[in-house]
């Protein structure tokens, strides 16, 4: 499998046959048009719903495949929430569209479905049910409504509350056809089904949420056809499987065997006719058959008979820790996974592959060419993750979902994943307690990992960073010692030695490590916040609040990060920037919002007298500094020339303190100030 720059040539024929969708349009009558229903099932195992479903009944899932078209063999493109629903909604294999993990951005180049409807005239409509497809990531576009607020404390949605604000989306329609999609995210661990469904499954309670789910599903796809009258097309798909002790993989994202590849998809719409199909395809024709329902094009679509080598890939592993890249092609019955050597199954004979047949035979000829053509990711230009404040960290977290926080190295000896698949657990409880903060707890995992996988630069920067935030001065030293031997070029280890001075005693040595790294990597978030608290320490304020404008400007700031850019920039005496920041968090907090004192005093800087005057005014007597409001509005009622402004000089006067009482006496508006 070729690397980095080989991307630009070997990939060239497969990008092209993943960009099929671009044919010209073919646009149907718009009374033709059905409104499509695209419902997306998190989590599902291909065996846990429908028909063949081993341990749980989902009725309603049965009942749409007794009318519709269900294939036996689709496969994900890959085993995470982001990447496989980026496919779905381009097309395009994770090579193509450039999304190899969660917490990444799909890029504005590539049009996505809801796009491509809009402009065909459709009203678009999206529910999702979890952080890890939150609009920042890029699936957003082309959405007259997008609903991806989660519950307050929480990550993700249940697939009740999912469907509950995705019933209203059906009424108020105009003569427009309606495109909808909704999410589900229940099956993600950690399984916690409802009643019923608790107690019924409770020795299986990832089945349970399937469960769970279905019934919700039956709720949703009941009321949209009854809204949608006889023009409706529904698509039921998994954007991947869970492991559940397959392989070794307890829940996915690192291994591409049929518990996490091969998914429940389900047409049911015009021009499908019921039935079973056991051709093998991929969950990306789900764009294409969209379209073609659409009137936008027919090629592709599974409506019509669509063979092909059918791909995959699982690059968390590689990207992550360095180890092997794995991609898999399936032709026929027959599955190759190609992972620092070639493994290849009999899924139909072997579902739980379990006799790996490499030895005896050979894939064909087109199977090999397209695991030698599929393009890996180049680990140097690979993009970082996007960029997350603390509360969407933990949210990730909580999922499940914590990205490396230092680019691997490249080794000839990279062990294959599933090799590996005994780290797999003790890797994402690291990760989550790493990202929690919860040091101490983490040091003894980190420590296993390094036991198991020496060159693992990650565990080992993350130990190094653990000793450090808990004091450890020279266990921290000798961990970075270890990291700049698997790493010595590595800007990563760079950046966290830089961190561990920044938070110590010694400062001052973190300055020119920081001055390079943001120099060199300007969109990095560590080193630009570590930079900015160091600039503030330092007395130069106004360097602190350009980069703080710099770090907002690469992710959402929080209200309190507002409020702290607004404090800062008083001090700098920037006075729109402290304006803009003090409003922005007003505008997050509502009546929570508590600097109205600071509010109103850059208001009266900025000679926005009325502005100042309702600022000031909300601050409660109850808080700490309300002489300095009082003098501060007696200052607005002078220069508003409001009629009890004497009154207002008096009552400051009366309430001041050790500040205000010499402000008051030597204030030049008060001297002239007369009753009308």
């Amino acid at each position: 499998m070729r690397r980095g720059p080989a991307f630009a040539v070997a990939g060239v024929a497969l990008l092209a046959a993943c960009g099929r969708a671009a044919a010209p349009e073919r646009r149907a009558a718009p009374g033709a048009r059905p409104w499509i229903l695209l419902v997306t099932l998190d989590t599902t195992r291909a065996d846990a719903i429908g028909p063949e479903a081993v341990g749980v009944e989902t009725a309603a899932f049965s009942a749409l495949a007794a009318r519709g078209r269900r294939f036996r063999q689709a496969y994900a493109t890959a085993p995470e929430t982001l990447p496989s629903h980026c496919s779905l909604h381009t097309g395009l294999y994770p090579a193509g569209h450039g999304v190899h993990e969660n917490a990444r951005t799909l890029s504005s180049t590539h049009p996505v479905l809801a796009e491509r409807l809009k402009q065909a005239g459709y009203r678009t409509e999206a529910v999702v049910s979890t952080f890890v497809l939150a609009r920042r990531f890029g699936l957003a576009r082309g959405f007259d409504a997008y609903d991806d607020e989660q519950p307050a404390g929480r990550a993700e949605r249940t697939a009740r509350e999912t469907t509950d604000r995705a019933l209203p989306r059906l009424g108020g329609a105009g003569p427009e056809p309606l495109f909808l999609w909704v999410h589900y995210f229940d099956p993600h661990a950690p399984y916690t089904p409802p009643e019923p469904f608790a107690s019924r499954y409770a020795a299986a309670p990832y089945r349970g949420e399937v469960a769970a789910m279905d019934e919700e599903l039956g709720r949703l796809v009941a009321a949209f056809e009854r809204q949608a009258g006889g023009a409706a097309a529904i698509v039921i798909a998994a954007d991947h499987g869970e492991g559940l002790g397959d392989h070794g993989e307890s829940q996915h994202g690192n291994l591409l065997y049929q518990s996490t590849m091969r998914v429940p998809l389900l047409l049911v719409g015009p021009g499908v006719a019921p039935g079973v199909s056991d051709t093998p395809v991929s969950s990306r024709r789900v764009f294409h058959t969209i379209l073609d329902w659409a009137g936008l094009g027919e090629e592709g679509s599974l409506r019509g008979p669509v063979t092909e080598v059918v791909l995959g890939e699982a690059m968390k592993p590689f990207l992550s820790y360095g180890w092997q890249p794995q991609v898999l092609a399936v032709d026929g019955r027959h599955k190759a996974i190609q992972a620092g050597r070639l493994e290849l199954y009999d899924v139909v004979a072997d579902p739980a592959e379990t006799r790996d047949l490499a030895a005896a035979a050979a894939p064909s000829r087109e199977v090999r060419n397209a695991l030698r053509e599929y393009p890996v990711p180049s680990l140097a230009a690979t993009p970082a993750p996007e960029a997350l404040g603390e509360p969407e960290r933990r949210q990730m977290a909580s999922l499940g979902y914590v990205s490396a926080g230092a680019a691997p190295v490249v080794r000839k000896d990279a062990p294959r994943p599933v090799d590996m698949a005994g780290l797999f657990d003790l890797l994402e409880k690291a990760s989550g307690l790493f990202v929690r903060e919860e040091y101490a707890r983490v040091i003894p995992l980190l420590e296993a990992i390094l036991a198991r996988d020496p060159r693992n630069l990650d565990a080992a920067l993350r130990l190094a960073t653990a000793h450090s935030s808990l004091g450890h001065d020279a266990k921290a030293q000798a961990a970075f010692d270890r990291a700049r031997q698997i790493a010595p070029a590595s800007a990563d280890v760079r950046a966290y030695l830089a961190l561990h001075y920044a938070r110590g005693r010694h400062w001052e040595r973190a300055v020119p490590l920081l001055e390079r790294i943001v120099a060199e990597t300007p969109d990095r978030l560590p080193p630009l916040e570590a930079l900015a608290v160091i600039r503030q320490r330092q007395g130069r304020i106004a360097e602190a609040v350009a980069l703080r404008l710099r770090i907002h400007a690469l992710r959402t700031p929080s209200a309190p990060e507002l409020m702290q850019l607004g404090r800062l920039a008083m001090a700098a005496l920037q006075t729109d920037v402290a304006i803009d920041a003090f409003e922005s968090a007003r505008r997050l907090q509502g009546t929570a919002f508590q600097q109205d004192l600071e509010l109103g005093v850059v208001y009266l800087s900025a000679r926005r007298f009325e502005d100042a005057r309702a600022a000031l005014d909300r601050v409660p007597p109850a808080h700490p500094e309300y002489p300095m409001a009082l003098f501060k509005r007696a200052q607005v009622s002078v220069l508003l020339n409001e009629p009890d402004r004497v009154a207002r000089i008096e009552a400051a006067r009366q309430r001041a303190d050790a500040t205000t009482r010499a402000l008051i006496e030597d204030e030049r508006l008060f001297q002239g100030a007369r009753t009308p």
